[in-house]
């Protein structure tokens, strides 16, 4: 599994796919392909922290759910932005999913083989 973090607009989705055939890459946008037939090729998932909203906001376990996609689905690409920076909202719900996020990334980060982090459209190798 690989993960690609930065801000947002910052052309990590464009990074990803020039990095990886595009014909052999399935990308979802938001959402996880939980059924293993739905899993061809290089799966990229785009705007995880999406996901991981989404799945908070009806009390789903976005933290066990991701986990258990990566083990069933590690050849993958996880892009999100990072959620942490800037201020803090004065609402509940966007701090709660500010900081599972947050702890979400830093989980996903230890299982990658691979972590970069896109700046302008430039890769950095973190790991």
């Amino acid at each position: 599994m690989k993960l690609v973090i930065g801000g947002y607009a910052q052309g990590k989705l464009n990074y990803v796919l020039q990095k990886y055939d595009m014909e052999s890459c399935q990308i979802w946008d938001g959402g996880i392909p939980m059924n293993k037939s739905e899993q061809r090729g290089t799966v990229v998932i785009n705007h995880l922290h999406y996901w991981i909203k989404s799945r908070i906001a009806k009390d789903g376990c976005p933290e066990e759910e991701i986990l258990a996609f990566v083990e069933n689905c590690p050849n993958c690409v996880l892009i999100s932005d990072e959620v942490g920076n800037g201020i803090v909202s004065i609402e509940a719900f966007e701090r709660e999913y500010r900081e599972r996020t947050g702890r979400i990334l830093v989980e996903l980060a230890k299982k990658a083989e691979e972590v970069e982090r896109v700046i302008c459209g430039i890769g950095q190798k973190i790991k």
